[in-house]
């Protein structure tokens, strides 16, 4: 009997062992302040993570760790992500994806939509509305004829020689977060603080942050009144969004409005018609009350709801 408790005993605290070092616990430290629960998608917080770990290894060896990604490039590839780094300057000092890239400057380089990728990086990475520094744009898989949509995360950090590095990379064909179009709206509002009537062009320019794949910041007037259009390709100067209506007859636009009576920021769910699907496509709304010139203004970008999340 004696033996047996003590068995008991021993297996006891291995499996107490194995939970402090593979549990929760361990996975927190193991990423030390790094949060992902803003993200749905398990390819989202993957990517977060893989960067993460890259600009954590940029910090500790700089330059070394560098030369030793050069000679173990299969480190720094995956099916469906691969990792980039810069310097400040926009110089490309590593890319596991394009290897030509390596040692050219990348500062006025643009996709295919004329999107400045490089200075749009470093406005992310100023932006503390974007912790991640997430970036939109379209651009080349490694052997493929026609870009694609992509969205890449960056991290800049500075290594023991005091050498800064951005370690960034992204995914094609993303799944849309909530938390894309959250940022941008965040960016906007405190944009129309700083500058006023003077910021609305830089929103509405179809080449900044504020406007990527089908997602468009947009502004109106508590009357529905619009300031800049949801939609880059077509005039609803003529249309009032309040009295729009989805499949099922839910005006989201209205509900918006009616919900930031009382609080600044509102999340509204619709439903929409999908070219590619005979069922409906469920479309996140998120809108945000301001001011401009003194007068009550809301901001807002829709996105695809992600459904299931995974």
């Amino acid at each position: 009997m004696e033996q047996t408790g003590q068995r008991v005993t021993r297996t006891a605290a291995i499996l107490i062992c194995l939970a402090l070092c593979f549990g929760p616990a361990a996975c927190k430290h193991h990423h030390g302040s790094l949060d992902v629960s803003m993200y749905q998608h398990r390819d989202t917080k993957n990517l977060v993570h893989f960067v993460y770990k890259a600009a954590q290894r940029l910090a500790k060896r700089g330059a070394t760790g560098i030369e030793h990604l050069r000679k173990n490039r299969h480190l720094s590839k995956k099916k469906d992500m691969y990792l980039y780094i810069y310097d400040t300057h926009g110089n490309c000092l590593f890319h596991a994806g394009m290897q030509n890239l390596e040692g050219k400057n990348l500062f006025d380089v643009t996709d295919k939509n004329g999107k400045p990728i490089y200075q749009l990086l470093v406005q992310a990475l100023a932006n503390p509305d974007n912790p991640h520094a997430w970036v939109h744009y379209s651009w080349w898989e490694p052997g493929k004829f026609y870009p694609a949509p992509k969205s890449s995360c960056h991290f800049k950090v500075t290594a023991p020689d005091g050498q800064t590095y951005i370690a960034g990379g992204g995914l094609t064909y993303p799944h849309e977060e909530r938390e894309f179009i959250r940022i941008i709206v965040d960016q906007a509002v405190r944009l129309l603080r700083e500058k006023g009537g003077d910021a609305l062009d830089q929103i509405a320019d179809p080449v900044s942050q504020y406007n990527y794949r089908e997602v468009r910041v947009f502004v109106l007037r508590p009357d529905g009144e619009l300031l800049i259009s949801p939609d880059i390709n077509s005039d609803f100067s003529q249309t009032n969004l309040l009295a729009i209506a989805d499949e099922t007859g839910h005006k989201p636009f209205q509900a918006a409005l009616a919900d930031l009576a009382e609080k600044d920021t509102t999340w509204q769910v619709f439903m929409a018609k999908n070219r590619y699907k005979r069922e409906f496509t469920k479309k996140s709304l998120y809108m945000r009350k301001t001011t401009l010139n003194g007068q009550t203004v809301y901001v807002a970008a829709i996105t695809d709801l992600p459904e299931p999340p995974f």
